[in-house]
């Protein structure tokens, strides 16, 4: 129940192809989410996958059935929408039971499945309520329990957090994931956000440009991604990239810095990557020299943006808050060398 397999799928709208041949294979029980920028491809996808946009070339299998050209309601999808979309004349009960009411399941075996899914939703004591007496949290429950209770193979969500607060995320978040591991349905979840890509997904799909760039488990893609992109999109802070410098322009402690970190690595690379938590904040002296222009005290950690001599983007760098800095100190920064990433001229990751 719930194997998908996308083979060379395509999307053109007239001469502008917007998928450009994905090859994907999603596991039963398996939670994958795609995640990317604005307009990369990951939402036109899942509408493909759930028949609400017509592929234009490519295969989609579910559980070893052709159903690219399958109507929506024959595939045993349900989609879980940004925008709640919940029938404000009616509760809570029949918002969640509308679609079996139009299937044709009898009243009291409509009764048993919606309350069913209530409880697994923790929603049971909302049912005769209407939307409007619900939070924003209490209403997205509600639109995943009218998914619920049509017992899909797949569930695929988009983006159906981001009308939430941060906090009402933070939990949202955890019952998702909740609801996965009792399910233990498929499930396809489209975000724009890396932190939800990172702390829900068994695996990730990284989206740009109507491709996918990788496709891994959350820490194998941070820690090896293959390419600037995968880097750039997952942390936050962002990684650091260091181009190599200009050698008639850079200071003494810059050239030596790069030749020191670049001997690491088979080919020399074009650009080096650090992420924010591993670098250390030592004595001027004992580091690349540097000056806190901006410091950011987050209570947990600390982030600081530092100004290199010769370097146009700012370092930034993330610890704990035990030692505390501020904006003009003379600072020295101390990269982790087992934590170094090496790409080449066309961003490709190099050992």
């Amino acid at each position: 129940m719930g194997h998908v397999v996308l083979k060379n799928l395509r999307k053109s709208y007239g001469q502008n192809e917007v998928i450009r041949g994905i090859d994907l294979e999603i596991q039963d029980g398996e939670f994958l989410v795609f995640v990317g920028p604005s307009g990369c491809g990951k939402s036109t996808t899942l509408r493909m996958i759930a028949g609400l946009e017509e592929i234009s070339s490519g295969d989609l299998t579910i559980d070893g059935v052709q159903v690219t050209h399958t109507h929506p309601a024959d595939r045993g999808v349900a989609m879980v929408f940004q925008s709640y979309a919940l029938y404000p004349h009616m509760t809570v009960e029949e918002n969640m039971g509308f679609s079996l009411k139009m299937s044709g399941i009898k009243e009291r075996d409509r009764q048993l499945q919606v309350r069913q899914a209530a409880e697994v939703l923790r929603i049971d004591q909302m049912l005769k309520k209407y939307p409007k007496e619900l939070s924003g949290g209490e209403r997205q429950r509600v639109a995943i329990g009218r998914a619920i209770v049509r017992k899909p193979k797949v569930f695929l969500f988009d983006e159906p957090l981001s009308n939430l607060d941060a906090a009402l995320r933070v939990n949202m978040r955890i019952e998702l994931s909740r609801l996965h591991k009792e399910l233990g349905t498929t499930m396809i979840y489209v975000t724009h956000d890396q932190v939800e890509a990172m702390t829900m997904g068994d695996r990730i799909a990284v989206f740009n440009n109507g491709n996918i760039e990788q496709l891994g488990s959350p820490l194998s893609l941070y820690e090896q991604p293959c390419n600037q992109f995968v880097a750039s999109f997952l942390g936050s802070p962002r990684i650091n990239l260091i181009e190599q410098p200009d050698f008639n322009l850079a200071s003494e402690s810059l050239k030596a810095w790069w030749n020191l970190n670049s001997a690491n690595f088979s080919k020399k690379p074009h650009c080096i990557g650090f992420r924010p938590e591993h670098i250390d904040i030592v004595e001027a002296t004992q580091g690349l020299p540097a000056t806190v222009v901006l410091a950011e005290h987050l209570g947990d950690a600390s982030i600081y943006h530092c100004q290199v001599d010769g370097l146009t983007n700012l370092i930034n760098v993330k610890m704990n808050s035990d030692q505390k800095f501020n904006s003009h100190d003379l600072i020295g920064l101390f990269f982790k060398k087992n934590h170094i990433l090496g790409f080449d001229s066309k961003s490709h990751r190099v050992n």
